[in-house]
């Protein structure tokens, strides 16, 4: 869709104000309890305002990006999609809540968005295939690289998080399903069932490549009530994706480095659930990496496997590089983390973080303000994320939740919400994604 000149202007006045407005971060209880309301209206209410108030933050960074990179015609692709989707939305900004008929349009519209938007991961990584290719990218700006990526993914888990949640919560076909599941969400998950599929699933892509894999021994341990499973609340998906994804590197190292071996040593998983934290630990005995690279490990596009072959017989087991750093977005996403401890020469080990208790469990957005551009020109410190986090506290960027939170933009948006209460409880104990 082009863009006509009027509509042009209307976005890039819209751009430049809904950055003033902060996005909203939510809380897993706060998406079960309103999934269990199920009132479609203030859903569509408050989606037509948040929605373009997230693509707006993400949107005004694509102008801080290097030349080298913004102008990759893959790059350029992703951004007119977001401009298409913003644009849309912004139709709804004074439609009536409660006609039925504006409901249906708002869900197929989203619907579409959702659509539009699924290649974006593949997408926006061509176009960064497409600059290592033409350019000898410098350290300054590989590192604004990475730090423009996290930011950008994270964005897109979280809108998509939203538009996800109101489609399975109001779609018809979705809720003919049925199930103990409020939308995407799992306030039951059995977490050693999640491992056992991601297991199963690395398992045979193993085997594909490599004619053998290793086994699993699987321990629980659970603090609370050692006779029942592991339960919490959650995103399957997203716990799925982050365990697929290590359990299948801890099998590529385990069989490469025991190639010359008829048997190879299992896989250890421990799940063990806190009072704060579920914690999920992978072990292999693949090798480990050495330390000088441990920190690199995580960022786009590096990976210790070969590239795979496009149009292959069947998929790759290894070696796109987005694996790790995505995974460990979807655990800093509610307020989680991924670290890994390997020693060279014998093996490595995975650890997940995550929130036991659904209320601590909140969203961490990136955040567009002032400063966030100078992030592109300086190793200056910005506060540019909603929630305090070691992992975006460093030299390079830091977040200062309640500096926001109190400006009139985001008091009026509050006073719209009917959980204003969940929000401000929120705020006033530690902000965490």
């Amino acid at each position: 869709m082009k863009l006509t000149v009027k509509t042009f202007q209307k976005l890039a006045f819209a751009l430049d104000f809904k950055p003033n407005f902060v996005p909203v971060p939510l809380s897993l209880k706060s998406f079960t309890d309103f999934g269990q309301d199920k009132c479609e209206s203030r859903s569509f209410k408050f989606l037509r305002e948040e929605i373009p108030v997230r693509l707006s933050h993400i949107m005004r960074e694509f102008h801080d990006l290097p030349d080298s990179f913004s102008s990759r015609k893959s790059v350029q692709l992703v951004r007119g999609w977001y401009e298409r989707s913003y644009e849309e939305l912004q139709r709804y900004e004074h439609q009536d809540t409660s006609d039925p008929k504006v409901l249906k349009q708002f869900l197929e519209n989203i619907q579409a968005i959702l659509n539009r938007h699924a290649k974006v991961v593949e997408t926006m990584a061509q176009g960064v295939m497409e600059m290592q290719e033409t350019f000898n990218i410098d350290p300054k700006s590989s590192t604004e690289l990475q730090y423009f990526l996290d930011r950008f993914y994270m964005n897109r888990i979280s809108v998509r998080m939203l538009l996800t949640q109101h489609v399975e919560l109001f779609s018809r076909d979705r809720r003919r399903k049925g199930g103990d599941h409020i939308g995407i969400i799992d306030p039951s998950c059995d977490v050693g069932q999640i491992v056992d599929i991601a297991y199963n699933n690395a398992k045979q892509l193993c085997e594909q490549q490599y004619l053998i894999s290793p086994n699993m021994d699987l321990i629980l341990c659970n603090n609370s009530n050692e006779n029942q499973s592991i339960q919490m609340v959650c995103v399957p998906t997203h716990l799925e994706y982050m365990v697929f994804e290590l359990i299948k590197n801890a099998m590529r190292a385990v069989v490469e480095f025991h190639s010359k071996e008829t048997e190879v040593p299992n896989i250890k998983v421990i799940i063990s659930k806190g009072k704060e934290d579920i914690t999920i630990k992978i072990s292999d005995l693949g090798g480990g990496v050495p330390y000088s690279v441990t920190d690199i490990l995580f960022q786009y596009h590096y990976t210790t496997a070969p590239r795979p072959q496009e149009n292959g017989p069947s998929p790759a087991l290894a070696g796109y590089g987005y694996g790790l750093p995505l995974s460990r977005l979807y655990a800093r996403y509610f307020g989680g983390e991924i670290s890994l401890s390997s020693v060279e020469g014998y093996g490595t080990d995975a650890f997940i973080y995550l929130k036991v208790n659904p209320e601590d469990a909140n969203e961490c957005l990136p955040v567009y303000n002032k400063t966030t551009s100078k992030m592109y020109d300086t190793n200056q410190v910005v506060p540019d994320w909603s929630s305090p986090r070691p992992w975006n506290q460093s030299y390079r960027t830091f977040c200062t939740g309640t500096r926001f939170y109190h400006t009139s933009s985001w008091t009026q948006r509050l006073n719209t919400c009917k959980h204003k209460q969940t929000f401000t409880d929120r705020l006033q104990r530690e902000n965490s994604i």
